[in-house]
């Protein structure tokens, strides 16, 4: 009997387990299930509220409306177009550049100059800085234009760098000891 007994309080144990599992499922599915409403509910207060101030600002514009007729009217002199200041077609608008008056200028136009082949070479070009010939890289054929480059740049960078050679001196009491050096410039 005891026996009995002590095999109905573990089946009985595990139903309470089954049971307790069973209502901590549901219950995170009921949490999980609110927790989703809240998030849309916040989305919806987020979009409403968006909403709110696109129409406060529409409203503080339009109020503001009859400040900037003024404005315009007044202040800057502007006024609205009238309908006879709209043009019908591409031609209307080409024929407003034309002066029908006798006489009028001729129309402006471009001066060109005609190079010959001669002309289209390197010229004697300065640096307007330093006074100095500059060479252009298309100029020198028989040179590689990238070696003249990376030549240019590399200077350049070299003047450039923050980084200087060290000056190497040698200390002023002759023959120290590299160890007392060494902790005199780590204190």
């Amino acid at each position: 009997m005891i026996a009995s007994g002590s095999r109905i309080r573990q089946i009985g144990w595990a139903a309470v387990l089954v049971v307790c599992v069973a209502l901590f499922a549901l219950l995170s599915l009921q949490v999980q299930t609110v927790r989703s409403e809240v998030l849309l509910a916040e989305r919806e207060i987020i979009s409403l509220e968006r909403d709110v101030l696109m129409l406060e600002t529409e409203f503080q514009t339009r109020a503001s409306q009859r400040q900037l007729a003024e404005w315009n009217t007044i202040e800057l002199g502007y006024k609205a177009p009238r309908a006879d200041q709209y043009l019908e077609s591409n031609r209307q608008l080409a024929s407003l550049g034309q002066d029908d008056r006798p006489d009028a200028p001729a129309p402006i136009r471009v001066a060109r100059a005609e190079l010959s082949a001669a002309d289209m070479g390197p010229k004697d070009m300065r640096s307007p800085v330093t006074g100095e010939p500059v060479t252009l890289a298309s100029a020198n054929a028989g040179e590689d234009a990238g070696a003249i480059f990376a030549d240019a740049f590399g200077e350049f960078l070299t003047d450039a760098s923050p980084i200087r050679p060290a000056n190497a001196q040698t200390p002023a009491s002759g023959g120290a000891d590299p160890a007392v050096l060494l902790s005199e410039v780590s204190q």
